[in-house]
């Protein structure tokens, strides 16, 4: 596996009705790491630049037709 331990972070949008949460961590090497709380086992690994084009295009989609601001 790995020869470091994460910090996992929650995200601040999580816990829904459900108690769904994301949780994030970065290690050392700059890989950022994600999780669900429903299946902690399953842990995806991106690096930070995809990430953040990720966030940057969802955030700029449309909802129902509506703008996200």
């Amino acid at each position: 596996m790995t020869d470091f331990e994460l910090s996992w972070q929650k995200s601040t949008f999580s816990g829904g009705p459900q108690g769904e949460c994301l949780y994030i961590a970065a290690a050392p090497n700059g890989v950022i790491h994600l999780r669900e709380s429903d299946t902690p086992g399953v842990i995806l690994t991106t690096a930070p630049q995809s990430l953040a084009a990720f966030l940057r295009h969802t955030r700029s989609t449309t909802t129902v037709g509506f703008p996200v601001p």
